[in-house]
């Protein structure tokens, strides 16, 4: 395993020194490009700074993209034989570096330092392009069409599907024990609330004189439900209170004090003030 982690960030160290090299090179191609078409320094390093962010997103993007490919998982090596193997990746990498070689090799006899310089380049973009664009995807579309990878894969997917329907099965059930569980909490507090929810009722109807005793009572009530059942039987106690409420006091006007006493109990807000 540890032996295997090395290889992989040997791997990953190679590619970003190859891609900055790939980089190098390209600049080094439109630089020498824009020096014979008759552009001047000061025009070059003014149309490469505007350019400079933009290559730095592309080479993260890439980078992120090559270095998923070379942490592929043991079900991707299946599928893909050769791709995955660590000579492939090392040959993959390498490419810019081999481009340089062919290129060094291809001007040996230049004594032209520009048009040597240029043949490197030209070596190193040739190659890579050859190697990253066209040699690998070929050779990807090839093992994803042996009979092996396809059966692996037609395999995964449907293992993957599988385990998707189990998980929002699961979630289903989840949710539907929730739910069960919260109606016969509300059934059980219907019963058990009654008296508290009565007692609040009458409290909503108390003269200012005994405004301040009836909302310490109150305050209790809230307190216990809150002990019992936290903030959903706070609110199933205050529903029926006002419900209660309404049914025994028509011809009054029912003023909801519940929760502005209850603020603070708990994670009770009252609404008003939120």
């Amino acid at each position: 395993m540890l032996a295997l982690m090395s290889v992989r960030k040997t791997l990953k160290v190679v590619h970003f020194a190859g891609t900055v090299w790939f980089m190098v090179c390209v600049g080094s191609i439109l630089v020498l490009a824009l020096r014979q078409a008759g552009f001047r320094w000061l025009v070059i390093f003014s149309l490469s700074g505007h350019s400079a962010l933009l290559i730095f997103l592309l080479i993260s993007l890439y980078l992120f993209a090559v270095f998923r490919s070379v942490n592929r998982s043991q079900k991707i090596e299946v599928e893909h034989p050769l791709t995955s193997t660590n000579c492939y990746m090392f040959f993959y990498v390498v490419a810019p570096f081999w481009g340089g070689l062919a290129g060094t090799l291809g001007m040996m006899g230049e004594y032209r330092i520009s048009h040597f310089l240029l043949g490197i380049a030209l070596g190193t973009l040739g190659t890579t392009f050859l190697v990253w664009v066209i040699v690998d995807p070929i050779a990807g579309l090839v093992e994803m069409l042996l009979p092996a990878s396809r059966r692996h894969r037609l395999k995964r997917l449907a293992q993957s599907k599988a385990q998707r329907k189990k998980q929002q099965m699961d979630r289903e059930h989840l949710l539907a024990e929730v739910l069960s569980r919260e109606e016969l909490d509300r059934l059980y507090w219907q019963e058990m609330l009654k008296p508290q929810a009565e007692k609040l009722a009458g409290l909503l109807t108390v003269d200012r004189i005994n405004f301040k005793q009836a909302e310490r009572e109150a305050v209790d009530i809230g307190l216990k439900a809150w002990q019992v059942g936290g903030l959903s039987c706070m609110r199933q106690l205050r529903d029926m209170a006002i419900s209660v409420s309404k049914n025994q006091y028509r011809h009054s006007v029912i003023i909801d004090y519940i929760s502005g006493w209850w603020d603070g109990i708990g994670t009770w807000r009252n609404p008003s003030l939120g």
